[in-house]
């Protein structure tokens, strides 16, 4: 057999695995709640590495390593960033929302969550967030699809079409019929693809080039600056930007649905605790191998002398040249699987707030459970496609797309969740605002092209809008106030219980 041939059977063993996923998950899939949110029942272990890998996609296998290789360990600040606010997300975020959004009329996505706990009789701010997730969602998809069309071209030299519809198709036929539990449970498996395959790869770079000290030896001479987390030279303004923004991707985490749901998914409040510790050595592992994989792709590829052509391929071509074929092929199947895992929890995401925060907001009538679920399944074929249609051409690196749409659900919702929570003089008015003044800046900075990353300005534009409005509009509600006292109690007295 040809090192291809290998290659194709372990993705196709791949492939056959997350379906079997989606449909085991699919027969255990009985309401709308299971579709959306399986049933508040995803044990802490499940949530944890599928909060990671949905957390991570394509740019944890490609677009970090592209950027180490290029830029040395200067981006490697974005990984310091994301650990920090994985950690501080688990750590305050996870156990409070968990409670509060059961207290809080059974919540079950960010906008209905907002609403009942704001008591948005308006319902504005449901539709506005919903509007907004669907928005960035849309170019965050598109982002995974593009990775996909990416891996397939560079790893099989097939058109970049076939590849990009090929894993839009199998990750919408598992999340179309599998729903949260089955995106969750594949979460599961590709988060620990993913894990395996950055440890092993850099591991197997760094013994080709004759070990640790003569692969940091060659990067030192070939690229001196790459050993700098600073650039090289003074700490110049521009370098100073540079840290501020890469650290800034750690603000994102407080608000990204397709994150912070696994935190309403779990069973109770204590399993916040569990789940942080363990999804945050995932974390650090992976991202441990993604910034050593780009550094140790510099002087591999020098001493080689193999014309890398895309650096955002570095971690794949090392792949196929160290590994065997059919362990080559499941590192790219890791790669798939980092794409494939955030794909289908956007996805999700996308369908709760298009049947949840929009059809039923303005439905005469509420529709049958099995509706729902059929109008759920709607919602992300409906995404898909159109995600499939923007990443027909795309513009930018997968690093790029990310970043936008990352930027966008930290600066509209981050703030908000975090106000919510934890400030009870939050007014729906309030949040409103913030909410569309941080989506807002986040395209108006994008736009104007600055250094300074656009989730940090449109970070604090939301905090102090929201603020300064609830402030103006706030009026005591007692059962808003009672509401606010119960989920706080609940919150500390399942975490002292664990």
């Amino acid at each position: 057999m040809s090192d291809q041939t290998w290659e194709i059977a372990a993705l196709g063993i791949y492939f056959a695995l997350m379906l079997a996923i989606g449909f085991y998950a699919y027969r255990r899939t009985t309401d709308h709640e299971d579709y959306m949110l399986a049933g508040r029942n995803l044990p802490p272990w499940a949530a944890a590495l599928s909060a990671g890998a949905s957390d991570m996609s394509g740019w944890l296998m490609m677009g970090l390593p592209g950027a180490i290789y290029v830029a040395g360990l200067i981006e490697a600040w974005i990984a310091i960033g994301l650990t920090i606010g994985a950690y501080l997300n688990w750590l305050i975020v996870a156990p409070r929302l968990r409670a509060y959004t059961e207290v809080s009329r059974n919540s079950i996505t960010i906008p209905s969550f907002l609403q009942n706990r704001l008591r948005d009789t308006t319902r504005l701010l449901r539709i506005a967030a919903g509007l907004v997730i669907l928005v960035f969602f849309t170019f965050y998809v598109s982002s995974g699809m593009v990775a996909g069309g990416v891996f397939f071209e560079s790893s099989f030299g097939s058109t970049y079409l076939l590849g990009m519809l090929l894993v839009a198709g199998v990750t919408l036929i598992y999340t179309l019929f599998g729903g949260f539990l089955g995106a969750s449970l594949t979460d599961v498996v590709q988060g620990l693809m993913m894990m395996v395959a950055l440890l092993i790869v850099p591991v197997m770079a760094i013994i080709a080039v004759g070990g640790p000290a003569e692969a940091w030896s060659m990067v030192r001479e070939l690229e001196p600056d790459h050993l700098s987390f600073v650039g090289g030279g003074a700490l110049t303004g521009a370098a100073v930007v540079s840290i501020i923004s890469a650290l800034g991707w750690g603000l994102g985490y407080f608000g990204q649905p397709h994150i912070i749901v696994r935190f309403m998914a779990l069973p109770d409040p204590s399993g916040a605790r569990s789940a942080r510790r363990i999804g945050i050595t995932w974390m650090i592992l992976s991202l441990l191998g993604a910034v050593t994989g780009g550094l140790v792709g510099v002087a591999y590829f020098a001493q080689s002398d193999v014309d890398l052509g895309d650096p955002e391929t570095v971690m794949l071509t090392m792949s196929q040249i160290l590994l065997h074929p059919i362990v080559a092929g499941f590192v790219l199947a890791a790669v798939l699987a980092a794409v494939m895992s955030t794909v289908s929890s956007q996805l999700l995401v996308c369908s709760s707030a298009l049947v949840e925060d929009l059809y039923k907001v303005v439905a005469k009538r509420p529709p049958e459970p099995g509706i729902l679920v059929l109008l759920g399944r709607g919602g992300v074929l409906v995404v898909a496609v159109l995600a499939a249609l923007l990443a027909l051409d795309p513009n930018g690196t997968i690093l790029e797309l990310v970043s936008f749409a990352w930027a966008g659900f930290g600066a509209s919702f981050g703030p908000i969740i975090l106000l919510s929570l934890f400030w009870r003089r939050l007014t729906n008015w309030g949040a409103l605002a913030g909410l569309v003044v941080g989506a807002v800046t986040v395209f108006s900075w994008n736009a104007w092209g600055t250094e300074l990353y656009e989730i940090i300005p449109g970070f604090i534009a939301n905090v102090v809008v929201a603020v300064i409005v609830s402030l103006a509009t706030y009026r005591r509600d007692e059962e808003i106030e009672e509401e606010f006292d119960r989920a706080t109690g609940l919150a500390k007295v399942r975490a002292v219980a664990a």
